[in-house]
């Protein structure tokens, strides 16, 4: 898998004619008692990386380093470092025009932390307007049709690290009863976007019960997870090749 840390300038040069750039987010913020600060960075790279192994340089995709810092300031009752909104859009964009100035017409980017999400979607809507490139965005979470909801350092992320970094998971306490139910974890209408001020805190940090969590149920998150990211990879490549690789007709 070409890194571009690892490449020359002329390696990065010759591979933008046809590589994707591949780009994961995450963020340091609070996961609860029993997961690591930087747990949504280490999942998007550990869904890309196993992604872009499968697919075995078909596509061509060249990973960037992950971007460790997003829009956390939710986190910040406990502990996080948090990019305002217009710091992380600005921060994609120089990244974005930074790749297109260095020759790559294709550029994904792989996020990890629902904060991010909204945030990453319209600078990649922005910068497609003002400059000849294809360009994707996608959580790895929410890929596909049956990707449900991952919560927040409770059963889906625990279960994800343990499968992956078992290492940094330290056993979950039972989360603790709120009520009334969190607002963010509970909407009270369907597509409705609701916000309570200090529920986070109320939450203990997270959005339902870890305790139940496992490798075993991790690892088969993680293999739906890289198996929806490589067919989305393959999507978009078949759908920007023509127009955005050097020398496809």
């Amino acid at each position: 898998m070409p890194e571009l840390t690892r490449m020359t300038w002329r390696d990065v040069r010759a591979a933008a004619r046809t590589a994707i750039a591949v780009v994961p987010i995450g963020s340091q913020e609070q996961h609860a008692g029993h997961l690591p600060m930087g747990t949504d960075t280490m999942l998007a790279e550990a869904v890309t990386d196993r992604a872009l192994e499968r697919l075995g340089g078909d596509p061509a995709a060249v990973r960037l380093p992950a971007l460790p810092f997003g829009h956390s300031p939710h986190h910040l009752f406990a502990a996080a470092v948090s990019l305002r909104a217009a710091t992380l859009q600005a921060v994609l964009a120089d990244v974005l025009d930074s790749l297109a100035t260095s020759g790559f017409r294709r550029v994904l980017v792989v996020n990890g932390h629902g904060g991010n999400d909204e945030i990453m979607r319209l600078a990649v809507k922005e910068y497609a307007l003002r400059a000849d490139v294809a360009l994707g965005a996608c959580s790895y979470f929410s890929l596909g049709e049956h990707s449900g909801s991952p919560g927040h350092a409770g059963h889906y992320e625990t279960s994800l690290m343990l499968a992956s970094h078992p290492d940094l998971v330290r056993p979950p306490g039972p989360r603790p009863g709120v009520t009334p139910p969190p607002l963010f974890a509970e909407p009270p209408y369907p597509g409705l976007t609701a916000e309570r001020h200090g529920e986070w805190a109320r939450a203990g940090g997270s959005t339902d019960d870890a305790t139940g969590a496992t490798a075993e149920g991790g690892a088969g998150l993680l293999e739906n997870r890289v198996t929806t990211l490589v067919d989305a990879i393959r999507a978009f490549d078949a759908a920007t090749r023509a127009t955005h690789a050097e020398g496809e007709a």
